[in-house]
C-alpha cells in the first residue's frame, strides 16, 4: 500500500492573536484543507488525513506561511502553526479522524507531543530509521527559514507554494516584480523549493 499521511497540528500562541486575526486564520486554513479530510477541534488544534504522503510537506508549509502571512500589531506576535506529519499505513476507511487507526496516526500524534514540549514548529516521523533521519534533516532546515520569516514574505512563499508563479503572484498581489523579487530572496523560496523536492523525492521511492 502507497505511504499515506497524517498532520496534527495546533495555532501557536492563538491566545495572543486578536479574535478578528484567528477567525481569518482559522478560515483560511479551513479553505486550504477542505480538498483533504481534516477535522478541527479544541478551536485552534485539528488533524489531517492524506492519502497521497508526498503532498503532505507541501499542505503543511501552506498551513505555516497563511499563519505567519497575517501581520502581528506592535504589542502582539504574528501567526504560525506547528505541525507534526505521521507517514505510514492508515487503517481504511478512514470515516472519522478521532477514532481512525494506523501507523501514520500514532507517529503524527506522538511526534506532536514531543514538539510541543521542544519548541519545534515542524517535525516529520516514519519507522524507516534512514529515511526517517533524511525528512527530519529536511524538516530542520525548514523550521530555521520559516522561523525567521516575515509576513510580507509569507505573503508571497504561500503563493508560490500553492503553484504561482512570481509574475502571478505580482499581479495578485498588485506588488512590482522587483518587490516579489525581493520577497522570493528573503523568504528564501529557492531553498524551500529545494528541500520540497527532495522530500517528494524520498517519499516516492519508499514502498
Amino acid at each position: 500500500m502507497a505511504l499515506q499521511a497524517v498532520l496534527t497540528g495546533d495555532i501557536v500562541n492563538s491566545t495572543r492573536l486578536t479574535t478578528a486575526k484567528e477567525k481569518k486564520l482559522l478560515k483560511g486554513l479551513k479553505s486550504l484543507l477542505a480538498s483533504y479530510k481534516y477535522e478541527f477541534y479544541r478551536g485552534d488544534s485539528f488533524q489531517v488525513y492524506l492519502k497521497d504522503a508526498g503532498n503532505a510537506l507541501r499542505v503543511a508549509l501552506l498551513c505555516r506561511a497563511a499563519a505567519i502571512s497575517i501581520p502581528a500589531d506592535e504589542e502582539l506576535m504574528h501567526g504560525d502553526v506547528r505541525i507534526s506529519i505521521g507517514l505510514g499505513s492508515v487503517k481504511s476507511p478512514v470515516k472519522k479522524l478521532s477514532s481512525a487507526k494506523g501507523e501514520a496516526f500514532l507517529l503524527s500524534g506522538r511526534m506532536f507531543d514531543e514538539i510541543t514540549k521542544s519548541g519545534k514548529r515542524l517535525t516529520i516521523a516514519i519507522n524507516n530509521p534512514l529515511v526517517g533521519t533524511a525528512v527530519e534533516v529536511i524538516a530542520d532546515y525548514l523550521n530555521s527559514i520559516f522561523n525567521v520569516m516575515t509576513d510580507k514574505q509569507a505573503v508571497v512563499i504561500f503563493e508560490l507554494l500553492a503553484g504561482k508563479t512570481q509574475k502571478q503572484v505580482s499581479d495578485k498581489l498588485k506588488k512590482s516584480k522587483s518587490t516579489i523579487s525581493q520577497h522570493v530572496t528573503a523568504g528564501r523560496w529557492y531553498e524551500v523549493e529545494k528541500l520540497l523536492k527532495q522530500y517528494e523525492s524520498i517519499i516516492a521511492q519508499v514502498k
